[in-house]
């Protein structure tokens, strides 16, 4: 058993939280989601020590949240308390093509690990790659069925504003302060493009999107708070919410933090680069070294992000766990 500390965090009363001071179990030994459960979690309660209200979203591995991964199995609370939401990529469409329904046995599995989200306060954001208008109609009301918020992509590569729906589906005026109050989102990490910040931020200003996922960099180039202030209004008066786009279970040789030296002498935690995204490294994501480039100083891709003004983080490679156990 790890050690516990006692803190309490606005709005999540008092937490046990795990303490350091104990080693790491070898690998060999690790339960591969509770790891991922526990890094979430600590990142989860610094960003939330830093700035309460701030907004968690793992992307996928929604078999986190029950005690073996079974739809029907008893809930990890503990994790559930520390997630504002929980993002669902091909929910209805896209899971084995892009514009293809998913089938119904995925779907299924998928729908009730997310149903179960919902029904426990976590926010689900569905996010389906399908082109054809009737399909995205179809995404966007079967979303509205179970009370998701859903994001229809043309792309999978997250790089355009949808020329369709006209209006974001479920189009308000309203402020957006909580994730709950969100109608609909945009998913936009990838500004290729877009000439400059200034032209992403503009095309951005002028769509009602209640909810904006975006990354946290302009090619190199961090979002300051003005420029974020200016992507907070949405074109009709009301104010969104901007979240950042963070991968945890993979390494990015594109980003900040990546160091030149590794691609020759690689850290201990630096995994092989994934076969489908050029670039991309798998990580021991329960190594302190890698968690430390996460979170935790100044210098950290998620302190980065905090300390820029954004609303929220959302959490890709959640799923890593998946490629652990399967080794």
């Amino acid at each position: 058993m790890f050690g516990m500390k006692w803190v309490v965090v606005m709005g999540l009363g008092l937490l046990s939280v795990c303490d350091f001071s104990e080693p790491v179990v070898p690998d060999d030994n690790l339960d591969y989601r509770q790891q991922m459960r526990r890094f979430v979690t600590d990142l989860s309660l610094h960003a939330k020590l830093c700035s309460p209200g701030f907004i968690v979203i793992p992307q996928n591995g929604q078999e986190l949240i029950t005690v073996d991964g079974d739809t029907d199995a008893e809930l990890v609370k503990d994790y559930l308390r520390f997630i504002d939401g929980t993002g669902r990529e091909d929910l209805f469409y896209g899971y084995d093509n892009d514009n293809t329904a998913t089938p119904a046995d995925e779907r299924d599995y998928m729908l009730a690990h997310c149903d179960r989200c919902e029904q426990n306060g976590v926010e689900v954001l569905v996010i389906d790659y399908c082109s054809t208008h009737s399909k995205m109609d179809d995404s966007y009301q079967k979303g509205r069925e179970h009370g998701f918020i859903s994001f229809a992509a043309p792309e999978r590569d997250l790089n355009v504003i949808p020329d369709y729906p006209q209006q974001p589906f479920r189009v308000n005026d309203n402020d957006i302060h909580t994730l709950g109050d969100a109608k609909n989102f945009l998913y936009l990490i990838n500004p290729e493009n877009f000439a400059s910040k200034q032209e992403f931020i503009d095309a951005v200003s002028k769509t009602d999107y209640d909810l904006l996922v975006m990354d946290c960099f302009f090619n190199d180039e961090l979002f300051t708070q003005n420029e974020l202030e200016q992507l907070k209004q949405k074109a009709n008066g009301g104010v969104r919410l901007v979240v950042s786009y963070m991968s945890i279970g993979e390494a990015e040789d594109y980003r900040y933090y990546w160091q030149e030296e590794w691609s020759k002498n690689p850290p201990e935690w630096l995994e092989r680069e994934n076969p489908d995204w050029e670039g991309n490294y798998k990580v021991k994501y329960w190594q302190p070294e890698w968690q430390s480039v996460i979170f935790g100083s100044d210098s950290s891709y998620l302190d980065i992000i905090l300390n820029s003004g954004f609303d929220g983080v959302y959490l890709d490679i959640i799923d890593a766990f998946e490629y652990f156990e399967n080794l």
